[in-house]
């Protein structure tokens, strides 16, 4: 197996209210929902960067789709890593999200390594960490 990653999808409560959030809050392209005709199949999917999409499906499809019962969310399964190149971007960013509906976890600091980060959490509770390392320059 390649070590290459094309989908990374979101399991959400609300279809509508994670597109509101995405789309009109992030500004993230999308074409909105797609896949309605089908139970079990509107989905949403969202272009980060050439090769690699985030899908929003719902939890209840997700889990139909599966074949395992529906469980409790848990917010520190894992992040989402979104790199910027100043603190100033990281601070844009979280206060973007902010605006967009975003529950602020942890507001932006200096971090022990150099860096500068702070951590939001989407509409189901999924975190993304707004993150400058100064070690690391992000193609636009």
């Amino acid at each position: 197996m390649k070590s290459r990653i094309t989908v990374i999808t979101l399991g959400v409560d609300d279809l509508k209210k994670s597109l509101k959030f995405y789309r009109d809050g992030l500004g993230f392209p999308t074409e909105g929902i797609i896949g309605e005709e089908f139970e079990y199949g509107a989905v949403v999917f969202i272009e980060l960067q050439s090769g690699l999409k985030l899908a929003l499906w719902p939890r209840e499809s997700l889990a139909h789709d599966l074949g395992i019962s529906l469980q409790s969310p848990s917010a520190t399964e894992f992040t989402i890593g979104h790199n910027v190149n100043s603190k100033k971007e990281v601070d844009d960013v979280i206060e973007q999200a902010k605006r967009a509906g975003a529950k602020i976890i942890k507001p932006a600091i200096d971090t022990f390594w150099g860096g500068y980060a702070g951590y939001f959490q989407d509409p189901d509770g999924h975190l993304w960490e707004v993150v400058w390392n100064p070690q690391m320059k992000v193609q636009d």
